[in-house]
């Protein structure tokens, strides 16, 4: 049983791994052809960030090894110090940020581990945050574009200003101009 349960995972594992190396590819290109104003877009930068993320992870909490001492003297040649892990136990034992120091000066985890989870985190909430931006625009227009009930509320008609007619569609800098938003002449 456990070993169908691994065999499920690993597949899962790489599919999300084909499905990311898809994104680096799709989510240029919706830059470049307007898709990323559509949902689809953010579910793949939400996917592709976590994955990234998940993996930067993995690396960085992987980064001692089964033996810290060992990995430390002959992996990277360096001094491990046991009185400074013993001090410091709690601060290689956290989920994040990541430490796991050979001694007080030298660390297993890259310089490059937090910074990029910190990152993929603010990317998976920015998508989480556009996706259900997604989802409640859609639940208040319908699923035709157009909101229920038929018409537009007025709560959510432009105002209109005071002794200006087209107000939604002006701005300070085209004072004094036609409505096209060209000078004559």
């Amino acid at each position: 049983m456990k070993e169908a349960g691994l065999l499920t995972v690993s597949g899962l594992l790489v599919v999300w791994l084909l499905w990311s190396l898809w994104n680096l590819y799709r989510i240029p290109v919706g830059l470049r052809d307007g898709s990323w104003q559509r949902p689809l877009w953010w579910a793949r930068l939400w996917s592709l960030a976590l994955f990234v993320g998940c993996g930067a992870w993995l690396r960085g909490a992987l980064s001692g090894g089964l033996d810290i001492g060992e990995t430390c003297a002959y992996v990277h040649h360096q001094r491990y110090d046991s009185a400074y892990q013993a001090a410091h136990v709690e601060e290689s034992q956290r989920l994040f940020p990541l430490h796991n120091k050979c001694n007080g000066a030298y660390d297993l985890v890259p310089a490059w581990v937090n910074p990029t989870i910190l990152n993929c985190a603010a990317f998976v909430l920015l998508a989480t945050g556009v996706l259900l931006w997604f989802g409640v625009t859609r639940l208040v227009r319908g699923q035709d574009g157009g909101f229920r009930g038929g018409a537009m509320p007025a709560d959510l008609l432009p105002r209109q200003r005071p002794g200006s007619a087209s107000w939604p569609f002006s701005c300070p800098w085209s004072r004094g101009r036609p409505a096209g938003g060209r000078r004559s002449g």
